[in-house]
């Protein structure tokens, strides 16, 4: 696995995964800007929908082990976590933002 293509927080989450084929983690690939079609091969291979050679971001839910082969590849630049984000504002009781 090349550590140095994965963000802070997919490492992590590598990390605490039980085996390789376990439960998926859902990812962004951000690969080069134009892909050879083996490479394209190779992410619809692994599920990724919506392959297309004049894209540069995809979204996918991958094993630990796909994740690994992923990085492994000359043409994925970064592998990063999705997480779920929040409102700023939401849930601040009486608080109010200055300006």
């Amino acid at each position: 696995m090349n550590y140095q293509k994965l963000d802070p927080a997919l490492a992590m989450a590598l990390n605490n995964a039980q085996a390789p084929e376990a439960q998926g983690l859902e990812v962004f690939i951000h690969t080069e800007s134009i892909l050879q079609p083996t490479a394209t091969t190779v992410l619809k291979s692994f599920g990724v929908n919506d392959v297309s050679s004049n894209k540069d971001i995809f979204t996918a839910i991958l094993s630990p082990s796909a994740i690994s082969q992923l990085s492994e590849q000359p043409w994925v630049k970064y592998l990063k976590l999705s997480q779920n984000l929040r409102l700023v504002n939401n849930k601040l009781g009486s608080r109010k933002l200055g300006v």
